[in-house]
């Protein structure tokens, strides 16, 4: 259990440096492209902010384990032969312990307090341990444009709405939220020069799939979160369709383009054994 919990803790402090702090859940969302260069998009689902989570609380709170003094064996000098220590010798070895101990609870308490100060300031001056830290966090997010919906269920996971249209003149990223540094995009739209959009969307595929490693800490993490009443890590499980009258020229879906009403149409299923991102190349006139 201790290396589970420990392997649990390494994995939410390695996702939140990666910029892993929002991850989807079940979710569907949808992208238009069109000749014209105007767009649409839309996410319907669930968005987790992992430093929220019970997972992250319950890191948060942690204590010291309770340690207990056990004299070590003492031995004759001469000989080398097992004897009893003296009052003098274990009063000595219990000293030393509490100054290793002393030490270790100083050194974890100004980690912790590290951790804190990290955890806010990724979270844009957000403090995670306040009660209302996830009520302000979807505040923030509902006074920006293109937020229809959020509603906080707990455990850092938010039920959300987000619909946006308008010309692609600029690189497109979602989800960007106010005062947050480090985000890993769902989706992203890139323009090239030569009138070419190249769609990403790297957060769509599960972690686990790509790193063993990954899926043993995944697993540790929702060990710990369940039986401490939370949802353990996020489940990735959702649909990403691209409908356009551009020319597609690549693309990694199962099946390729489909005729659309409007042109032609990707769709991408994405769930925890998803291995690779959705991404496609759609091509207009320069």
């Amino acid at each position: 259990m201790r290396r589970s919990w420990a392997l649990a803790a390494a994995t939410l402090a390695t996702l939140l440096l990666a910029g892993c702090l929002l991850l989807p859940g079940k979710f569907t969302s949808a992208i238009d492209l069109r000749k014209d260069g105007t767009f649409s998009f839309t996410y319907k689902g669930e968005i987790h902010v992992l430093a929220l989570s019970k997972l992250a609380e319950d890191e948060r709170n942690r204590k010291n384990d309770t340690a207990t003094f056990e004299p070590s064996t003492c031995f004759d000098d001469e000989k080398g032969d097992e004897r009893p220590c003296t009052a003098d010798e274990i009063a000595e070895q219990k000293r030393v312990w509490e100054e290793d101990l002393a030490a270790s609870k100083a050194a974890a308490a100004e980690k912790k307090k590290s951790d804190e100060q990290m955890a806010k300031a990724m979270l844009g001056g957000i403090d995670p341990s306040d009660p209302r830290a996830a009520q302000e966090f979807a505040e923030r997010l509902r006074r920006q444009k293109g937020w229809k919906s959020v509603i906080d269920k707990g455990d850092g996971r938010f039920e959300v709405e987000y619909a946006i249209t308008g010309k692609l003149t600029h690189d497109f990223s979602f989800p960007t939220v106010e005062k947050l540094p480090m985000v890993m995009p769902f989706v992203t739209m890139i323009r090239r020069a030569d009138g070419s959009v190249r769609i990403d969307a790297p957060a769509f595929a599960s972690g686990a799939a790509n790193s063993p490693f990954m899926g043993m800490a995944a697993m540790a993490a929702d060990e710990k979160s369940e039986k401490a009443g939370g949802q353990g890590m996020p489940t990735l499980d959702g649909v990403l369709t691209l409908t356009t009258d551009g020319e597609i020229l690549a693309n990694n879906t199962d099946e390729g383009p489909a005729a659309a009403a409007s042109g032609k149409m990707l769709q991408w299923k994405v769930n925890e054994r998803t291995k690779e991102a959705p991404t496609a190349l759609v091509r207009f006139a320069p």
